[in-house]
């Protein structure tokens, strides 16, 4: 009879951000193991508290189910003699597969008749399995940043202190890291006893309910988000949607209770996101906001546990953040005794890296970069003077005592204290942006000045990274700078500037050079740039629903004006989904096959002698010019279509003549022309990429 199984891995508190990847993870890893088992079950779900991982299968099988599978041996030639009779070779495979040679059966593989043998497996009972399925499933867990602990070589999120595993009522037995499962559990730390009986598998989540622990995460949410919008109600106000803080307040808690606190009158004349971020990042509190989306004077926190004492708990979270505020206000007010400009010398003093100088050094850069940007673009002489200011103050608010303390502001407080000096507009909101997109999903810079002088942050970040040999590996990206150079990409798709990333990298390179900062050669790293930005691209066009062999087709010419590339890969979409495009890839195919392992031949038009050859030849001619425009421009649309007009002609072409003829000057010639057509019908990307 089928019964459910539970395995709950007792831990010391895991940290919120492992534990999403743990629950996948243990997820996957169960229903693969399961399948590998031949175990049927009902259902499979995971969960996950600070203090443990669990996985709850629902009705599993109480047995295997049984395999009867075919073996292939040798080929009938080899296992059966002249007169049919079983040759060792058949002997040997039918011993060793438990079977008598007798019941050996023919079928062909490739039309070759071999004999094959048919081996069954009993399946085993389910109980005899779970305690190497649990140890398993344990073992294949892994984390960013895992500990050991005591004498162990095994390394887990946190320490183990407990294992249940239970199938039905019986315990599945076995022992790990010292420890022997059983049926015992714990409840919440202080709300219930220290020892949890497990008596049946199926009563897991009602049994650590009633011990103050809701296991579920999706239980907690709900709750959480209830709880939440009736508090913000009470005050006539809400909580914005904010995914990121909720899934973390849900994996530090296990019995949530939210509660409304008030902040001060006294500190909301402080900017938002000064009052904000010690709310979020530092206590994950919940800011509330009016209808209108006007920061309220209160926020919602989550405790860990009932509402005893909720008066005390509320207290006690003010005064937290009071203390915090406070802190706010006195570096608000001392900050702006100083102007901002005055700031930037003292950034001689910071280090950006050991090896890229100081951040005054940067600013230097950055100031070059945005005025190669802003002359390359041709702007005016006011709107390159903003562009200049901005770069210059873009990174003064690192020395201020407010950032120094609240990291998360930078660029926010340097767009507020450069509005409280008089600075232009222009410049303020170049400030705030030109740190944008920070994260996945945030915006990105809307006017000139921010998008110039975030282009130039990230640039010289990521050239600098490269040239003193750091470069993302796998998942690790310590310094972020594929994040960087996504948030490059979005800002030129978006702005429609058709910047050379070649010669914006060389320039970043040079920035560094004129500083007398020692950097690898740049032909040393330059491929490896355009290949680093060329994937984050072929990301961005996949993303946007381009297929795969589209975008790489495109990108197979190379990728060094963002939005032409974008525009190329747009067009060869649309044209590949119409009828002409066959008749249109079909000769393109032809001429690159035919050409693709010959050297480039020059055309000599007086060898033409067919009138095949002169007609193609004089197709080609009368629209080189129209066509080399048009491509210069980036209008593929209008290439395309200059482009398949010589198709008909090339079809003429191959019907009439034979092109790998013996006459080498009349080959070479025809190849020559061939070649033409690969330049022409190649104007949207690399076509024999597409599957």
């Amino acid at each position: 009879m089928a019964k459910d199984f539970l395995l709950e891995i007792g831990t010391e508190e895991i940290p919120a951000k492992f534990s999403p990847g743990a629950m996948k993870q243990l997820e996957e890893q169960a229903s693969k193991r399961l399948g590998e088992l031949r175990l049927n079950y009902r259902e499979l779900k995971v969960f996950a508290t600070p203090r443990r991982l669990a996985l709850l299968v629902r009705e599993l099988q109480d047995k295997q189910e049984d395999l009867l599978t075919e073996v292939k041996g040798p080929a009938v030639k080899a296992a059966y003699d002249a007169n049919g009779a079983p040759t060792k070779a058949a002997q040997g495979f039918a011993k060793g597969q438990g079977a008598a040679v007798e019941d050996l059966f023919v079928q062909e593989v490739n039309n070759v008749p071999y004999v094959f043998a048919r081996k069954s497996e009993i399946g085993v009972k389910t109980l005899t399995l779970l305690p190497q399925l649990a140890q398993d499933l344990i073992q294949s867990l892994h984390f960013p940043k895992p500990m050991r602990w005591r004498d162990l070589e095994f390394r887990f999120a946190r320490p183990i202190r407990w294992i249940a595993a239970l199938y039905g009522t019986e315990v599945v037995s076995f022992e790990f890291v010292g420890l022997e499962s059983g049926r015992s559990s714990r409840g919440h730390r202080t709300l219930a006893e220290a020892s949890v009986s497990i008596e049946n598998a199926t009563d897991y989540r009602d049994v650590l309910r009633k011990a103050y622990v809701m296991v579920d995460p999706a239980e907690r949410k709900e709750v959480i988000q209830t709880q939440i919008k009736a508090l913000a109600e009470k005050v006539g106000g809400e909580v914005p949607d904010d995914e990121e803080l909720l899934e973390e307040v849900i994996h530090i808690v296990e019995y949530p209770t939210a509660l409304l606190g008030e902040v001060a009158d006294r500190y909301m004349h402080l900017p938002e996101a000064v009052i904000t971020t010690p709310m979020r990042e530092h206590q994950r509190y919940f800011p509330v906001r009016s209808k209108a989306g006007q920061l309220l004077p209160y926020f919602i926190t989550v405790r860990n546990g009932d509402d005893f004492a909720l008066d005390i708990v509320k207290a006690g979270n003010e005064k937290v953040l009071k203390a915090r505020l406070e802190d706010a206000a006195f570096y608000y007010r001392e900050d702006q005794k100083v102007p901002l400009s005055e700031l930037v010398s003292k950034l001689g003093k910071v280090v950006y890296h050991e090896k890229l100088g100081t951040v005054e050094q940067r600013v230097e850069r950055l100031r070059k970069l945005s005025r190669f940007i802003a002359e390359t673009l041709g702007f005016t002489k006011s709107l390159a003077e903003d562009i200049d200011r901005t770069a210059y103050l873009a990174k003064a608010d690192l020395v201020t005592l407010m950032v120094s303390d609240f990291p998360e502001l930078q660029g926010i407080m340097g767009s507020d204290y450069a509005k409280a000096c008089g600075e232009n507009p222009a410049v303020c909101q170049g400030i705030f942006e030109h740190y944008q997109p920070r994260f996945a999903g945030d915006g990105i810079p809307v006017s000139e000045a921010g998008r110039v002088v975030s282009i130039a942050d990230k640039l010289d970040a990521v050239v600098g990274a490269f040239g003193i040999g750091i470069q993302p590996t796998g998942s690790q990206d310590p310094y972020a700078l594929r994040r960087q150079a996504q948030g490059i990409v979005a800002i030129l798709l978006d702005s429609g500037w058709n910047l050379s990333l070649t010669e914006l990298l060389k320039e970043a390179y040079r920035s560094f050079a004129e500083q007398g900062t020692s950097l690898l050669p740049l032909e040393d790293i330059l491929q490896l740039l355009q290949d680093f930005f060329q994937q984050r691209l072929r990301f961005v066009l996949l993303e946007e629903g381009m297929r795969y062999d589209t975008v790489d087709a495109v990108l197979a010419q190379g990728g060094d004006l963002f939005n032409r590339v974008r525009e190329k890969a747009r067009v060869l979409s649309e044209k590949r989904n119409e009828a002409e495009f066959i008749s249109y890839l079909q000769a393109y195919t032809r001429c690159f096959n035919l050409t693709k392992k010959e050297p480039e031949q020059v055309l000599k038009a007086n060898l033409l002698v067919d009138e095949t050859e002169l007609a193609l030849e004089k197709g080609i001619a009368l629209r080189r010019e129209r066509f080399a425009q048009v491509l210069a421009e980036g209008v593929f649309e209008e290439a395309y279509q200059l482009a398949g007009e010589l198709v008909p002609l090339i079809e003429g072409l191959f019907q009439a003549v034979m092109i790998m003829v013996e006459d080498v000057d009349l080959k070479n010639n025809r190849l020559a022309l061939l070649g033409e057509c690969v330049k022409m019908l190649g104007c949207l990307g690399e076509l024999s990429i597409l599957s």
